[in-house]
């Protein structure tokens, strides 16, 4: 999925804004969840795009840990962008290894889509609109007006993610996926 994503995302307009068919991602994730081999290249990004974001909230507890939630929340609050930067390294650091290499794997995806957002139309905010909010949610139910202002911490943390990949994540984010 991410390596399609890596591929085609850049040069597609409003990739994790417009969602896939319903009926055919209902239908792929039956079968990718059967273990049937499935071949996401022959579908639309739409749909992939659409099946990864499924697959990010089904993640037990979120893929940023909601039980660090309220830490994640608090590191746009920081000072400069190298205070944030370096909370998010340690927080990070908290995560199970799978997270962290999935995080790295996410971020050379939305880094490379940002690259051409003249394009693609898909600057850092509006990936972090579209994304944020199956990275990361609150542990317990809440109002709607929490949520909302959570939604915008999460983005504004996404966004700040994405636009900082390379300082928080390295510079080799850039080339995970080789030459496709």
């Amino acid at each position: 999925m991410l390596s399609l994503l890596y591929q085609e995302g850049p040069s597609t307009e409003g990739i994790f804004r417009r969602s896939g068919s319903a009926k055919t991602c209902k239908e792929l994730k039956e079968k990718l969840d059967s273990g049937a081999e499935v071949d996401l290249a022959c579908e639309s990004i739409f749909v992939t795009a659409s099946l990864f974001k499924d697959f990010l909230r089904n993640i037990p507890g979120s893929i940023l840990s909601s039980q660090l939630c309220d830490k994640w929340v608090s590191v746009m609050d920081q000072g400069n962008n190298e205070e944030k930067i370096k909370s998010i390294q340690r927080l990070i650091e908290q995560l199970p290894r799978a997270n962290v290499v999935l995080l790295r794997y996410i971020f050379g995806v939305l880094h490379g889509i940002e690259m051409r957002s003249e394009e693609n139309q898909m600057n850092a905010f509006n990936l972090a609109i579209c994304i944020a909010p199956s990275l990361l949610w609150p542990p317990a139910s809440s109002t709607p007006d929490i949520e909302s202002e959570f939604t915008k911490k999460i983005s504004s943390l996404v966004q700040f993610l994405t636009e900082n990949c390379c300082r928080i994540f390295g510079e080799e984010i850039t080339s995970l996926f080789g030459e496709i």
